[in-house]
């Protein structure tokens, strides 16, 4: 397994990690999510880096890094949702969208094609990621501005979401011809 799988698989084993640190219950939790979240994120930017640069791309990594994003994400979303951070359908449109696209690719797959992400998955990806981000930081310092700034990166992530999802099913259609 080369070095940009394994920092995907590396991304999936923190998210237990993430789920713990949410539900501890102690003052700084928060921050210590973010830490975690954070350090997660980066392995997305710099697997997705190093297999460009290094021409380390594969079949495993076009499929599993978009879905360790995923599970990153959902996992982040659903504890902030328990913490009453983020509102349940947010969530709910975010998972659907997630789930539809996940099993496109699945489908694909079994005709042995394999869908990577496209630019509007990437932004909407970095976008909710940096809505966690600022949602986590605003929880841990007790609201504010940062804490409105996530509230609207989230809505942001929202439509961006629909639109990606939108994207991915028009574009790959024909998987759904036979059906």
């Amino acid at each position: 397994m080369n070095l940009p799988n394994k920092l995907t698989v590396f991304r999936i084993c923190m998210v237990p990690l993430l789920v713990i640190a949410m539900n501890l219950p102690i003052g700084g939790k928060y921050l210590i999510s973010l830490i975690i979240f954070i350090l997660a994120s980066v392995t997305d930017a710099l697997d997705g880096y190093l297999a460009r640069k290094y021409d380390l791309i594969t079949d495993f990594g076009k499929f599993m890094d978009p879905l360790a994003d995923k599970i990153l994400v959902i996992a982040a979303l659903v504890c902030m949702v328990q913490a009453n951070i983020v509102a349940d359908w947010v969530v709910i449109i975010i998972v659907a969208r997630e789930l539809g696209v996940s099993i496109m690719r699945a489908i694909a797959a079994a005709d042995g094609n394999v869908i990577s992400a496209g630019n509007s998955g990437k932004i909407k990806t970095i976008v909710q990621m940096f809505a966690i981000i600022f949602l986590m930081l605003g929880s841990h310092i007790g609201g504010g501005i940062v804490l409105t700034a996530g509230n609207v990166l989230i809505y942001i992530a929202v439509v961006l979401t629909i639109y990606s999802g939108y994207e991915y099913f028009s574009q790959n259609k024909d998987l759904f011809k036979d059906m």
